[in-house]
């Protein structure tokens, strides 16, 4: 039952980080059409869209080898997966602290910098 609340949780992460990418993509629809490119900001909203399939798709994968080893009784927790996403998410969150810090506060300008 662990295994499935971990795979469970993990599902969550990867579902969450999707939704996250798709708000950051979908803020330009509130941007003040200003100049008409497409800007950067889909760039981080795709990252993150693309590590949250990723995360689904590993974590689906790991959770058939845990339950095989667990069958077999063979299981040796691994912490390779900790440390991989722990390293994405701090990627990426630094590049959202660098996109909002990068961000105009004028008014005028728009929600996603150029």
């Amino acid at each position: 039952m662990a295994n499935e609340r971990t795979y469970l949780a993990w599902m969550r992460t990867g579902i969450a980080l999707l939704e996250f990418g798709v708000v950051i993509v979908r803020l330009r629809a509130f941007q003040v059409p200003l100049i008409p490119r497409p800007g950067n900001g889909w760039k981080l909203g795709l990252v993150f869209s693309l590590v949250g399939l990723i995360t689904v798709w590993l974590s689906t994968g790991h959770y058939f080898a845990v339950r095989r080893d667990i069958e077999e009784d063979t299981y040796e927790p691994t912490d390779r997966w900790v440390l991989l996403f722990s390293l994405a998410i701090m990627i990426l969150g630094s590049g959202v602290i660098y996109f909002v810090f990068t961000t105009s506060l004028d008014p005028s300008s728009s929600l996603i910098p150029e």
